[in-house]
């Protein structure tokens, strides 16, 4: 084995004294007291068993070994601040992997993508969209947007963004949307409701919220995903339960109705990252989303 590298700070101290050939001046640059600095570079100069600097006058010159040193140790920081700098700018470039849902892809994220990417372009947002179980913990991900229910988990850094509410809607295309319209929502116990099997509890909860009876819901066709089933609210084929977020566009627009509004759940969309993560870019990007929402 080779023999040990002596104290990087006091390496760093000779480093910075031989640069400005001044105990005063290098106490200056590095922020500490001339005592501190003398004593490395005494530490130094007893532990390889030569004078790195000799007096000369009331200031200090470097010896042949000092000289020798000098030349090894500013190629060495040289090399090790180049170094720092690109795995930094390698840092801060790397692509920040969002998984979501596919539907709050579609249906919230996408017609705001742009806006994102010009407010916060040092993101280098990728996104990474599934309709099943999301894995906040899955390698490569930087972060998950998804809605879930608290206590969060130790080992996440959690940004809660926004209490979940869901309601029923409908597009003024369905043939029952008149008949509907000015109805109190009992009227639809006696609609086959459109659901789907990702949120198989939103209508029973909707329905308790309402104080109807969870049983006397009728359940009409069902959806494999929330995307497919906003779709088929859309296209008139009935009334579907739905997140306020990811309709309030269509709603705004005249697409869908939700005339007996929304009702919250104890879900809440929040940014998951995990602890071993950088928080700053995920920090921003919580930021950014609050605000948009």
């Amino acid at each position: 084995m080779g023999r040990e590298l002596p104290s990087l700070n006091a390496l760093r101290a000779f480093d910075v004294a031989a640069r400005l050939e001044s105990v005063s001046k290098a106490a200056d640059e590095l922020h500490v007291t001339h005592g501190a600095v003398s004593r490395q570079l005494r530490s130094l100069e007893e532990e390889l068993g030569v004078a790195l600097f000799a007096k000369a006058g009331r200031g200090i010159q470097l010896t042949t070994a000092g000289r020798q040193l000098r030349d090894a140790s500013r190629e060495a920081f040289d090399t090790l601040r180049e170094a720092c700098a690109r795995i930094s700018q390698d840092e801060t470039r790397a692509p920040f992997l969002l998984a979501c849902p596919g539907s709050l892809l579609a249906r919230w994220f996408i017609p705001r993508l742009d806006r994102l990417n010009r407010q916060l372009p040092e993101l280098n947002l990728h996104l990474s969209a599934s309709e099943g179980e999301l894995d906040p913990r899955r390698p490569g991900t930087s972060a998950t947007l998804l809605f879930a229910e608290p206590p969060w988990p130790a080992d996440m850094q959690v940004y809660p963004l926004l209490r979940e509410s869901i309601g029923p809607v409908f597009s003024p295309r369905y043939a029952r949307a008149a008949a509907l319209l000015e109805q109190p929502p009992a009227v639809l116990q006696e609609e086959a409701l459109l659901h789907t099997l990702s949120r198989p509890r939103a209508w029973s909860d909707w329905a308790k919220a309402n104080a109807l009876d969870t049983h006397s819901l009728q359940r009409g066709q069902d959806f494999e995903h929330l995307y497919y089933l906003l779709e088929a609210a859309l296209s008139g084929l009935g009334v579907a339960i739905a997140p306020r977020l990811l309709v309030a566009d269509d709603i705004a627009a005249g697409r869908l109705l939700a005339p007996w509004g929304f009702v919250d759940t104890p879900s809440q969309l929040a940014l998951w990252v995990p602890e071993r993560q950088p928080q700053d870019k995920a920090r921003r990007l919580a930021e950014w989303l609050r605000s948009q929402l």
